[in-house]
């Protein structure tokens, strides 16, 4: 992670930190009909991270995770996700945490063209993910498809 990216990162945190007691974030396994996942890469931190974003006050978690889904790959959901579980994400800071949706019922409207949030985003096998999928994305996709324990912390 570069400099500014750090620096931006614990900015946003900081004023969370006193904005809101707690942070929550939501991110989703979403699956196509060939059982590829969709994957994001973000302009401000590196690697590819499974879509999501921060939960807004006044929103419930999958209200949120639809308007990130929208916002970061054109992705409608045709059916509710299925909650696969709640994490610490303790490398964000003491108060964050993530609730984690698999979504294998959807249409993407259009290719989500880069912008200057938004990096790249693709359907990749998950036995053929970039080399720079983050760990967290390839320990939660290990929990969905393999079975691996379910670990409290993202």
């Amino acid at each position: 992670m570069t400099f500014a990216a750090r620096l931006t990162q614990k900015a946003l945190h900081q004023y969370f930190r006193f904005a809101r007691g707690m942070t929550m974030g939501v991110r989703a396994a979403v699956f196509d009909a060939e059982g590829r996942v969709f994957l994001v890469r973000h302009t401000y931190v590196p690697g590819w991270y499974l879509p999501g974003g921060g939960v807004e006050v006044g929103e419930d978690a999958v209200t949120s995770l639809r308007r990130e889904l929208e916002e970061e790959g054109n992705i409608v959901l045709e059916e509710p996700p299925r909650l696969h579980g709640l994490y610490f994400n303790r490398r964000a800071s003491r108060r964050d945490h993530v609730a984690l949706y698999v979504a294998r019922r959807h249409r993407q409207t259009a290719p989500r063209a880069p912008d200057r949030e938004i990096a790249g985003t693709g359907y990749f096998a998950p036995d053929a993910l970039p080399e720079d999928a983050t760990a967290a994305t390839r320990a939660r996709l290990a929990e969905i498809l393999h079975g691996a324990p379910v670990l409290p912390f993202w």
